[in-house]
């Protein structure tokens, strides 16, 4: 017998007509979690030594008004560019309501890059320094990725192929019924549950992955390395996963057929994250960045 999906509501509040959404707080779970872990690891000095953090805690409480914006911004544009530009001339205003879901992760991860590479320049950071921030965000990034599956799992979005393996599901509950008018878009058949699969995958193994490079190995010193360990990481497990994840239905027939969307994007983080890998391993250690001159104290004599 296949499993049911649970009746969970993908609205947790109703106030009035304001509806808080378990969507959307997966999302500030993520950008928060993130930046408490990001905090932890800045202040580990010996993670570092004989280096310093490419960032103070206060300049963190800049950049993450940044990195929010790119989440939100690049992961609604990506969805719409990569998956379904139709919604730019039949349902304009449904560009802005990503409450409904809708959001790309490629988008998102190219939105946060753009964003951190504009506060680099304005910090006038170093390469090293620019390439060790990126290796602090890689290291929350799955924090990130396992909430917003959950949430893709919560709303019965994203789900996988049809499946005979005993754990398939049947996308179908109150809830599903209730948003589509008395229909269930995945049908009645089991169906792997890619989010999980995805929450497990692009979530806790990579976040292991990247917290025993970080925390274990101390392979801050190789600046760019766990970034591009994460990317490339992202990536494989994205091309294996699109197996079991069933392509959108608004696709052209080349991305349903043959290779998805998801895998395409993928295989240029594999590329992208491999060469971020062999750069940091073919680089010497940096040295330590000098510290700032003290301004010199003068005495006035004169009281």
């Amino acid at each position: 017998m296949p499993l049911n999906m649970p009746n969970i509501d993908p609205v947790l509040l109703h106030l009035g007509p304001l509806e808080i959404r378990w969507y959307a707080l997966a999302y500030i779970a993520g950008i928060v979690c993130g930046w408490l872990y990001i905090a932890a690891l800045i202040k580990k000095e010996s993670l570092w030594a004989p280096r310093r953090a490419p960032v103070s805690s206060t300049q963190l409480d800049d950049l993450i008004l940044w990195i929010t914006l790119g989440i939100i911004i690049g992961g609604r544009v990506g969805y719409i560019l990569f998956y379904d530009a139709s919604i730019i001339w039949k349902q304009p205003l449904e560009v802005f309501m990503i409450q409904h879901g809708g959001m790309s992760f490629h988008g998102g991860f190219t939105g946060v890059a753009v964003a951190t590479i504009l506060y680099c320049r304005a910090q006038k950071f170093s390469l090293p320094r620019m390439l060790n921030l990126g290796d602090l965000l890689a290291c929350a990034a799955p924090i990130g990725l396992f909430f917003g599956r959950l949430a893709n799992f919560i709303n019965g979005e994203l789900w996988g192929r049809v499946t005979h393996v005993p754990w398939g599901m049947v996308f179908c509950n109150q809830y599903i019924e209730k948003q589509y008018n008395d229909i269930c878009p995945a049908g009645l058949e089991p169906r792997h549950p890619s989010q999980l699969y995805e929450a497990l995958g692009e979530g806790l193994l990579l976040f292991i992955l990247l917290w025993v490079l970080a925390s274990v190995y101390r392979k801050f010193n190789r600046p760019g390395l766990i970034m591009g360990t994460f990317i490339a990481g992202y990536g494989l497990i994205r091309i294996l996963l699109e197996n079991v994840r069933e392509p959108d239905a608004q696709m052209l027939p080349f991305f349903k057929n043959i290779i998805t969307m998801g895998q395409s994007l993928s295989l240029v983080m594999v590329a992208v994250g491999g060469f971020l890998i062999w750069r940091a391993l073919k680089t010497p250690v940096p040295e330590p960045e000098a510290e700032p001159e003290a301004p010199v104290e003068t005495t006035d004599l004169d009281g």
